[in-house]
């Protein structure tokens, strides 16, 4: 079956899509924007610019961070961060069990063509 990729275009003018949301999961996972990056093979410098953007974009940041010293640095999500990502997921489960039997009928147009 074929698969629907979800974007969202906010009000604000700023967009959440899968890039974004897999990198806050692997930030998540790995508790560092660095190691999240590296799964992802993005460079800090992206990843760093892309949390920048997330933090801004909404009223409370989506990733703290920890400055390293004796236990090391890290960064780990709020609960705002948290959200979107829940949701984000729940969006993308939601519509492609809609748009599940359009992407059939369109899979099979292709296969008798």
């Amino acid at each position: 079956m074929g698969r629907l990729n979800i974007r969202i275009d906010l009000d604000s003018g700023g967009r959440i899509g899968p890039g974004k949301i897999a990198l806050l999961e692997h930030i998540s996972a790995a508790g560092s924007i660095s190691a999240g990056a590296r799964e992802l093979n993005m460079s800090y410098k992206r990843a760093w610019d892309l949390v920048e953007e997330l933090n801004v974009l909404f009223s409370t940041p989506v990733v703290e961070t920890r400055t390293g010293g004796k236990r090391g640095g890290g960064a780990q999500l709020t609960s705002v961060g948290q959200l979107v990502v829940s949701r984000f997921r729940a969006l993308e489960i939601a519509a492609q069990a809609t748009a599940k039997e359009h992407i059939d009928a369109i899979q099979a147009q292709l296969a008798a063509n």
